[in-house]
């Protein structure tokens, strides 16, 4: 449970408040906080970035206190957001559809955090490179669905994950029961699953 980035650029502050609330009100019912964070790309304005920023603190605020693992969205912020989270002590987190800089995955991981790999890798060289210079027991999978499909004019589905593992194992050259293996045995523990 969060509140995207994309929405705290324009939300009244009482509402990301009422949202916190919730999420502390159903802490036990919770297997991490977010996705929150900063999205850059679509919000160019410096206000509606600093509003990005400040719902984004109280989100890492609430997973450091609660101990709660936190899924990051950071879109053309994704050093930014590592810095605000290692402002606190959050024990997991996951930079979500990461696309962001090598040198910005490899802090996250030395960190000993997560970055999660769409199926964007099943077509963009860049998450092909990350995939190959990035250790496997740093990522996750996922599909971002309804976006990002690895199939052109067709709607993402969960299901498609199977595409990304798919692209992993080839370009880590392993099998793709190693890929799921790996990669769903680190979301287990992270999420508490």
């Amino acid at each position: 449970m969060g509140f995207h980035p994309a929405d705290a650029s324009k939300a009244r502050p009482e509402l990301i408040e009422e949202v916190a609330g919730q999420i502390e009100s159903h802490i036990d019912r919770i297997v991490a906080i977010g996705e929150t964070g900063m999205d850059f790309h679509h919000t160019s304005d410096a206000e509606g970035r600093r509003r990005q920023e400040e719902a984004f603190r109280i989100f890492a605020k609430l997973a450091e206190e609660h101990d709660m693992p936190l899924v990051v969205h950071a879109r053309d912020a994704e050093e930014r957001a590592l810095e605000i989270v290692l402002e606190h002590s959050i024990p997991e987190v996951v930079f979500h559809c990461y696309g962001g800089s090598l040198s910005t995955a490899e802090k996250i991981i030395d960190a000993g955090y997560h970055i999660s790999i769409s199926t964007l890798v099943t077509f963009s060289d860049h998450h092909m490179k990350l995939v190959e210079d990035l250790p496997l027991e740093s990522m996750l999978t996922e599909t971002d669905s309804p976006y990002l499909s690895p199939f052109r004019g067709k709607r993402n589905e969960p299901a498609f994950v199977a595409e990304a593992v798919k692209k992993i194992a080839e370009i880590k050259e392993t099998d793709v029961e190693d890929v799921d293996r790996v990669t769903t045995s680190t979301a287990e523990r992270i999420f508490g699953l």
